[in-house]
């Protein structure tokens, strides 16, 4: 299917609502965790994995995003990770033990990861220079809005139905990202073939993971602070190691390629 070119202000929206989505399911599930809880027959503490897994997911594949799009076309892999997500929403929603709700929310988390940074480019690549600013502002506020609203929503939800309609409220909004997605978007992507640098994606990712499940314990009531904050450090020294990392690749140069 190939995309007509649009105004700007189409794919910012566009980009806005998906950016919507997916801040909005990082919040709501915060009111349904004692429903969610009971329905596992698990002990409401217990079920940070599921959070804690999806904010380490997203924390480990976001740095690829930016070759992955190159390689495969930025409209190609936004398409797949809304696709990915709603699926994986649906699935969360299915789930009947907490080994399986946490394995949807990595699945979950790979699709946000792709999501939201490659969103952001494709903001970029559509909309002129005078216009950044305000396209940035545009795609920004929609998020911030659903970390307000998501735990009055979830429990809202879980008040009058429950915790799986708040996965199941993704299934309308992603298939309608996704069918504007093919409708909107150029498939743009690199015209060079660059390697995967898997010393900096490794170094990368161990920092950023670290980082994140070193803040998820140090915040964590009656948990040591000498093992949390070691990881802290090593994953700190991991990514000055990523930064220091040598970049030999080639200039990139834009292109408009079929699906």
């Amino acid at each position: 299917m190939n995309a007509k070119k649009r105004s700007p202000l189409y794919v910012t929206s566009l980009i806005a609502g998906a950016f919507f989505m997916e801040n909005l399911d990082g919040t709501i599930i915060a009111t349904a965790l004692p429903q969610m809880a009971r329905s596992f027959h698990v002990g409401a503490v217990n079920l940070n994995i599921g959070m804690t897994a999806y904010l380490l997911t997203l924390a480990v594949f976001i740095p690829i995003s930016g070759w992955v799009a190159d390689r495969f076309g930025s409209r190609s892999v936004f398409a797949t990770a809304i696709l990915t997500f709603t699926v994986a929403s649906l699935l969360c929603g299915l789930s009947k033990t907490l080994t399986q709700f946490t394995l949807m929310r990595i699945l979950q988390g790979i699709g946000g990861a792709m999501m939201v940074p490659v969103g952001r480019l494709i903001v970029l690549r559509n909309t002129p220079k005078d216009q950044l600013t305000q396209a940035i502002a545009y795609i920004s506020w929609p998020g911030l809005t659903a970390l307000v609203l998501g735990p009055a929503l979830g429990g809202f939800i879980t008040t009058y139905w429950s915790w799986h309609w708040i996965f199941f409220l993704n299934l309308p909004l992603g298939i309608a990202a996704l069918v504007l997605t093919l409708l909107w978007i150029e498939n743009v992507r690199s015209e060079e073939t660059h390697s995967f640098d898997w010393l900096t994606f490794a170094l990368g990712g161990a920092a950023s993971s670290g980082a994140v499940y070193a803040m998820e314990k140090l915040g964590g009531e009656g948990q040591g602070w000498r093992s949390p904050g070691l990881i802290l450090v090593l994953s700190i020294l991991s990514g000055i190691a990523a930064i220091l990392s040598p970049d030999e690749g080639p200039q990139r140069r834009l292109s408009i390629c079929s699906p």
